[in-house]
């Protein structure tokens, strides 16, 4: 590989996961932490899936009513199988999201969004020593056509 092209492959890995971190990541660990003063009730996992990108519903009664909420991008327990009993807070003006009441501190989107950022650091670093690296082996590598000490060029004597 051509030392431009892994340059510009690494600032392109530090440039997605720094977007994931900033765009993705820490607005949902903001979101996760807007539930500490909702409204605290028991709820049952509804649906299964990664609950970490969003694909948990949880069940529970509000304002007399049975709501099916979505668990947020960030929250854990995906590891809990349809039927699990949680304890969840969601906002009285709109139940269609509920937060499980572990992930009020916004504690795992808020670790993804650090590890996130750190991968986009490292490959910032990378793509900044990669030339250095490059530039040093090139000059310790003998070069096809360099010219020998007599000042003719180097290879085989001429008959």
């Amino acid at each position: 590989m051509r030392p431009l092209t892994a340059v510009l492959l690494m600032l392109g890995f530090a440039l997605l996961s720094g977007a994931f971190s900033v765009l993705v990541m820490l607005p949902a660990a903001q979101h996760l932490r807007s539930f500490q003063d909702g409204e605290q009730t028991s709820a049952t996992l509804h649906t299964e899936g990664s609950c970490m990108i969003g694909q948990c519903k949880v069940e529970f009664r509000a304002g007399g009513r049975t709501v099916v909420a979505d668990l947020p991008v960030g929250s854990g327990g995906g590891k809990s199988s349809v039927g699990a009993r949680m304890t969840v807070r969601y906002h009285v003006n709109d139940p269609r999201v509920a937060v499980r009441d572990g992930d009020v501190g916004g504690g795992g989107a808020a670790v993804l969004a650090v590890m996130s950022g750190g991968t986009a650091l490292l490959f910032l670093v990378m793509s900044a020593v990669a030339p250095v690296y490059a530039l040093r082996q090139r000059r310790a590598d003998p070069v096809a056509g360099v010219t020998s000490p007599e000042g003719g060029p180097a290879g085989p004597a001429s008959p």
